[in-house]
């Protein structure tokens, strides 16, 4: 009779785990055929899922620049892990300011399933008024996980996994010398109908002949002459064109001030995509160079950004941020004997920069923008004129060593020629420079 009743009491007990566990499944939304471990040291800071899911990791991995977050109006831009913080993953996105919830990293093991915790997050402080903000999402890791992909839900809830699309984590190997590139110049947008080739094609040689390797840009659009350059740049290994779909997704504006120019998201996104450029480039290069299309930075005291960084680097060993100063050569002043007014450069689209050689002077008690040089490692966020979060130190480069050359419209349209200062810098470069542009709007089909 007793052996009876523990009989019954043994399967009674059985039936009631049973019952227990496919009532935690069902409250946890976890599939009936899926495999939970959960590590009691961990709870509450890490989930263990092992699904028998083949090919998960690599069926919703995406590529695509922009991902909408499920259920949220937030968006993932890229994955990559930081080394220089434990091997956290950092996912770059866009974040709504004021709906800023709770959001939960869902991290693929290559060979332990999911990793489900909590994500920190970061939003940038340069918002300028706009609702959506470049935010980082950071995804703690622990050692039994070789973290291959990533995504983020706003719910611990995980029986949407086979459905959601991941990130791939970038960075996943840590290099600290012998990169492939010494100097990468990071274009942050390229939108609407711009299409000024000339201007273009004269700028990216110049910088090739200072010693630019690469030059990344981020395109949301831009008008068909320029197209055709930016594809020959890109065929012959010049130029990464990143596809930057941001109008798809939310209404960005055109400018930087919110009051002003409206919009969701501060300049077609500029903010992410440096600091994507970045991490993007974080282990290819050694230098990275921050600015806009219109812009080049120019060492006047080297032949080459190589030997200025050289300079600057033996001297300033702790730096890793060298501001730039901007000075503006206004586009409405010619240099009078026309000596780089070339005819077969009259029809193509565009500013001719070698023929603007008047800059604007310097004004008293006003501070003139920088644009940047950083060493990626020791950069943690950036804004546009400056860096966030770093590691090093910053030095502001004196403008007699290096400045940016900025053709535009001028800042100071009430000096005359004779107020301005003749600076003829780019005609040093004449010898190789013009023939090398002829040669790109040949090649390219501007030439016709």
């Amino acid at each position: 009779m007793e052996k009876t009743c523990s009989k019954k009491v043994f399967f009674l007990s059985l039936i009631l785990l049973g019952i227990m566990w496919i009532i935690y499944r069902i409250v946890f939304k976890i599939p009936l055929g899926w495999n939970l471990t959960i590590y009691p040291h961990l709870w509450g800071n890490y989930l263990y899922i092992t699904a028998d899911l083949s090919n998960q990791h690599a069926k919703n991995l995406t590529e695509q620049n922009i991902t909408p977050i499920k259920d949220t109006k937030h968006f993932l831009v890229s994955a990559y892990k930081d080394h220089r913080i434990d091997g956290t993953i950092r996912i770059i996105s866009i974040i709504r300011r004021d709906d800023a919830r709770r959001l939960y990293c869902i991290v693929g093991c290559a060979q332990h399933g999911f990793l489900v915790t909590v994500a920190e997050v970061d939003i940038h402080r340069d918002h300028f008024g706009f609702p959506y903000q470049t935010t980082d999402l950071l995804c703690k890791t622990e050692p039994k996980c070789d973290a291959t992909n990533v995504t983020i839900s706003n719910s611990v809830h995980t029986s949407d996994i086979p459905d959601m699309i991941f990130l791939p984590i970038r960075n996943r190997e840590r290099k600290e010398h012998n990169f492939k590139y010494s100097f990468t110049v990071c274009i942050s947008n390229l939108f609407g109908t711009y299409n000024n080739v000339l201007q273009f094609v004269q700028t990216i040689e110049v910088y090739k002949l200072l010693g630019i390797q690469k030059v990344v840009i981020y395109n949301t659009s831009c008008g068909p002459d320029l197209d055709k350059v930016l594809q020959f740049y890109r065929e012959e290994g010049t130029l990464e064109i990143l596809p930057w779909p941001i109008d798809q997704f939310l209404n960005p504006s055109k400018g930087w001030n919110f009051e002003e120019h409206k919009g969701d998201l501060h300049y077609y996104g500029q903010l992410t995509t440096l600091n994507d450029c970045i991490y993007r480039n974080m282990y290819r290069s050694k230098y990275l160079l921050l600015n806009d299309i219109d812009e080049i930075i120019v060492p006047y005291q080297h032949a080459t950004l190589e030997l200025l960084l050289e300079d600057l680097q033996r001297q300033n060993p702790t730096v890793g941020v060298f501001l730039i100063e901007n000075h503006i050569f206004p586009k409405t002043h010619f240099d009078d004997m026309g000596r780089f007014h070339l005819t077969q450069w009259d029809k193509v689209p565009g500013i001719n920069i070698m023929e603007h050689i008047y800059r604007e002077p310097d004004r008293k008690n006003v501070y003139n923008p920088t644009k940047m040089i950083i060493d990626p490692r020791q950069v943690v966020q950036t804004s546009v004129h400056s860096v966030l979060k770093n590691y090093g130190d910053t030095l502001r480069v004196p403008p007699d060593v290096c400045r940016i050359i900025h053709v535009r419209v001028p800042l100071q349209g009430r000096l005359t020629k004779e107020q301005l200062i003749v600076d003829t810098k780019l005609w040093e470069y004449q010898k190789d420079l013009v023939q090398n542009i002829d040669s790109v709007l040949y090649k390219s089909g501007i030439y016709n």
